[in-house]
């Protein structure tokens, strides 16, 4: 098992991930992901925004992240943190803990970039995702309505009520 950033040749197996979340979405009838582009996903690994974690050869987990994220946490950023988002789970490899090790990672990469959060946000009041982060070690923070979305993908803009999740390190 081993992270990496993701390589522009990786854009094909993220979107199929992408693809796999808004189907697991569609059946929890929660806040569905919309479509990404790859050109979105390949200025993320441009910009070294963009994670996976391999086994055997395979992506089993991907996620982005960003070191600055005001539209959705407001004053609450202050350049002290790292946000990841879109994190997935590739179908056959639910169950293992991934969520586990994702954490561990990002305690180290915020610690390197001189950051004291890591944080995360999910749609909706979806019980199932507050329950996983909670359970990961992430505080929920609690559901907040979010005004300024212009700038942020459409899901964002069609569901107001984002759910806050922090670590201090």
């Amino acid at each position: 098992m081993n992270i990496h950033n993701c390589e522009l040749s990786d854009i094909p197996a993220i979107l199929e991930l992408y693809e796999a979340a808004r189907n697991t979405q569609i059946q929890h009838n929660v806040v569905v992901w919309p479509y990404f582009e790859a050109a979105f996903v390949q200025q993320e690994i441009e910009e070294g925004r963009q994670w996976k974690l391999v086994v055997n050869e395979q992506i089993v987990f991907n996620w982005a992240i960003a070191y600055t994220d005001k539209e959705i946490w407001g004053d609450r950023d202050q350049n002290d943190g790292i946000y990841i988002h879109r994190i997935c789970n590739h179908p056959s490899f639910r169950g293992n803990g991934y969520i586990h090790t994702l954490v561990t990672w990002a305690k180290v990469h915020a610690k390197e970039h001189g950051k004291k959060y890591i944080r995360l946000d999910t749609l909706g009041n979806n019980k199932s995702l507050i329950k996983h982060y909670t359970s990961a070690g992430f505080e929920f923070l609690g559901i907040f309505e979010l005004t300024d979305t212009a700038s942020l993908p459409q899901h964002y803009q069609e569901e107001p009520n984002c759910c806050l999740f922090e670590m201090k390190l």
